[in-house]
Formats: structure tokens, C-alpha cells, sequence
């Protein structure tokens, strides 16, 4: 049976419940209760937030194909070190998860060694082609929760609109990566000043603003939802502002680097600046910022994107765009987002926990009574270097680096995972 806990005195922050107070939370069988009994378990909390366990809409957990990189075990662990207790793992798996078994094959991997609740993803054309629509029914009763071909953009504008009304018909989200492959066939880096510099080729932001707008209208004929991943363009930031003012049935995520970093960080050629989309300018991260501050952007996801050493330490042309995030979200966008006086913490809360938990329609994201226990433990104010890591890669921009603002405790059901 599982145990009860009392825990006290922390700064207990909800945004499903508008509630930001200093007060005691319950836990019992594994729920969110109203008591305990006087044999509970006390944790005090004194110093401490307390928040619903976060929920990444995009995680890249590379098995099967690619364990060199991650595997679930290890992807899993990262995301319990960063304080998530809910991921969406992506399709661009070997093979792609685009069928019954592959489904399946990724399904059995991840009941026998996540260490988080790992919802599943499916491609949206089958090997990600951008030729033929995947299953959706099929991959549904398997229980995926939408469908994707994150890193190959569906270029076909009929394509994309028969996708999202077959999707609807199941109930199932349509997530797009935005990019128009014509703009981008020898991108590098962001377009500007610093690709002119570098001598690297440049990679529009206009790529991603034509399918964001098409994506948008898509969604208004069709009246069928979609969710754009990781925005990075500030015209992108005001298509989706306008579309949503429309009442397009129209969701968006940033990734922290493109709410804190520039494209002038690769002046030093350092690949593990390299990302798919890239960093763009101080104008675009400001956009952004403003975005997420007034709930355009609804969500902050990682597209946590492990790489071996070997393959990031390569002429820059050559090497994959990508990087990890599971472990460090929380304290980079607490630093720039929270600590700067951009937003308020409930606002960071609900974009990494209650509204990714409600644009996919689960039971997360919240501390109410008969929830689920998955909470995290954050202390505002600790200092540490991150100089170690669960995953197994390590191609972050911030290894290395001090950081502030930490999780001291992961609870998934009631049960402390890290």
C-alpha cells in the first residue's frame, strides 16, 4: 500500500487552482488528499515551492535505433532530475514509430524501464516522409496521444489539412514542426548579421513563419487543432497572437535556449549551439518572452535532442543540430524569466505543467484533490554547477556552467524519484 505524506510549509504554487500560498499539501495511495492520518510521513518544506510535477510536450528519447545517444532509461532519468513527471517522446525513432508494431516494440521499452509517465507519439506520414498518412486509428488504440514528424515538416499543404481532420477524428493532437525545406537546404544558422560574419549559410525565420501561417489557416477551415513546436520567429509569435484572437483552435511551445539565447552565441562555432530551428535575433527572443508573458505562447517544451561527443565534435556544417534540456529548463527559464521580473512564477508553472497537461488532456499539471502525486520540490535561491548529467549525452550549452534555481526532489505518484 502506499504510504501518506504530510508536507509542510512550502511555498505550494497551482495555477490550475490560482493558488500561490505558503500552506500544507497531502498525499495518500498515491492521490492528492484532503488529510493524512498522524502515522504520515512529515516532509517540511520550509524554504521550498512546491508545484505539479512537469510535463514536456517534447523529448526526444532516441530507442529504439539510437541508444548510443539516450535510451528511455536514461532520457527518463534526466526528466525526473529536471523535475518532470510527464513527457511526450517523439516518432523519429529506428525504426520511425509510424505502425502497430513499432508501437508496440516502443510501448514494452518504456513499461520496463521509464522512470517518468512517457506518453508516445506517432509520425504523421509513415517513415516521416511527408508522402502517406501513418494509421491514426490504429496507433491510437495503442494508445498514442499525437502525432508528429518532428525534424521533417509535412511540406504538403493537402497533405497537412487531411492529417488534421483525420486526426480530430480520433481525438488525437497534430504537432508541427514548422519549416518550409526550400528556405533551408543549406541553413546552418539563423539568417543575419552573424551567419554573414561566420561565412555559415543562413537559415530564415521566414521558413518558419510561411508554415506557421499555413498551419494556422489549415486549422481555421478545417476547425481542427493544432500545436506548433518550437517557435523561435517573432512574425511567428504574431501569427499565432492574430489566430488566436480568430478563435483558431491554435496552441504553441518555445524551448528555453530560444527564450534565452541569440544566434551571436555562435561566434566561437561551438556546435552545441547548433539547433533545429536556430538561434535568432535579440528582436525574436524578446518577441517570444513577450508571448509566453501574455499566453500566446501557452507552453515551454525542451526538444531535449541528446548527441554523442563524437558526433557534435565536427566541422560545423557536418555536425546534427540538437541539444539537452531535461535537466537544466527549470533554472535557465527561472533565471531569465522569473528572477528578471518578466513573469511570475505561476507563469512558469503553468507553461511547464498545467497547460501542456491540458492541451494534451490528461490528469497532470495540478495539486487537486484526487490527482495524481506528482509534484516537484524547488529551491528558488541554490547555486550549483552542472557539470554532471542522467542523460547520456551531454551536449548542453550550459554544461559546465553555474545555474541557480534548482529541483531537490521529484515525487511521481506519491513516490520520491529523485
Amino acid at each position: 500500500m502506499k504510504k501518506e505524506i504530510l508536507i509542510k510549509n512550502a511555498r505550494v504554487v497551482d495555477p490550475s487552482q490560482k493558488l500561490d500560498k505558503i500552506c500544507d499539501v497531502c498525499v495518500s495511495g498515491g492521490v492528492f488528499a484532503g488529510r493524512v492520518s498522524e502515522s504520515a510521513e512529515v516532509v517540511d518544506a520550509s524554504g521550498l515551492v512546491l508545484a505539479p510535477g512537469f510535463v514536456d510536450m517534447h523529448v526526444h528519447l532516441r530507442e529504439p535505433g539510437q541508444t548510443s545517444k539516450e535510451s528511455v532509461e536514461t532520457g527518463t532519468a534526466a526528466a525526473a532530475a529536471g523535475g518532470f513527471t510527464t513527457i511526450v517522446a517523439m516518432p523519429n525513432t529506428i525504426p520511425a514509430a509510424d505502425s502497430a508494431a513499432s508501437i508496440r516494440l516502443i510501448n514494452d521499452i518504456i513499461s520496463e524501464t521509464a522512470k517518468v509517465r512517457v506518453l508516445q507519439s506517432a509520425c504523421i506520414t509513415e517513415g516521416r516522409s511527408g508522402v502517406k498518412l501513418a494509421p491514426f486509428g490504429t496507433l491510437r488504440k495503442l494508445g498514442v496521444v499525437a502525432v508528429t514528424d518532428d525534424g521533417s515538416c509535412v511540406q504538403s499543404a493537402e497533405l497537412m489539412r487531411n492529417a488534421m481532420q483525420y486526426a480530430d477524428m480520433f481525438g488525437l493532437l497534430v504537432m508541427d514542426h514548422c519549416q518550409e525545406n526550400t528556405l533551408t537546404a543549406s541553413g546552418q544558422m539563423h539568417e543575419g548579421e552573424w551567419s554573414a560574419r561566420l561565412g555559415l549559410g543562413g537559415w530564415p525565420a521566414a521558413a518558419e513563419d510561411i508554415i506557421v501561417a499555413r498551419d494556422a489557416i489549415l486549422a481555421y477551415y478545417t476547425k481542427s487543432r493544432i500545436h506548433l513546436q518550437h517557435i523561435s520567429s517573432a512574425l511567428s509569435v504574431g501569427i499565432i497572437r492574430s489566430a488566436k484572437k480568430r478563435g483558431i483552435r491554435i496552441s504553441a511551445e518555445a524551448t528555453p535556449h530560444h527564450l534565452t539565447l541569440t544566434d551571436e552565441s555562435l561566434k566561437d562555432y561551438d556546435t552545441n549551439f547548433k539547433m533545429c530551428p536556430p538561434l535568432r535575433s535579440a528582436g525574436d527572443v524578446n518577441a517570444l518572452v513577450e508571448g509566453l508573458a501574455d499566453g500566446t505562447i501557452d507552453v515551454i517544451a525542451t526538444d531535449h535532442a541528446p548527441h554523442s561527443e563524437t558526433d557534435k565534435d565536427r566541422e560545423f556544417d557536418c555536425a546534427p543540430f540538437g541539444i539537452t534540456g531535461l535537466e537544466t529548463a527549470f533554472s535557465v527559464c527561472h533565471e531569465a524569466l522569473v528572477r528578471s521580473g518578466k513573469m511570475p512564477l505561476s507563469r512558469l508553472v503553468e507553461a511547464m505543467s498545467t497547460k501542456p497537461a491540458q492541451i494534451l488532456g490528461i490528469g497532470a499539471g495540478t495539486l487537486a484533490e484526487g490527482a495524481n502525486a506528482d509534484f516537484v520540490l524547488i529551491d528558488e535561491n541554490a547555486e550549483y554547477v552542472y557539470n554532471t548529467t542522467l542523460s547520456r549525452s551531454k551536449n548542453s550549452p550550459w554544461f559546465g556552467k553555474k545555474l541557480r534555481a534548482k529541483v531537490v526532489a521529484t515525487y511521481l505518484g506519491g513516490e520520491k524519484i529523485y
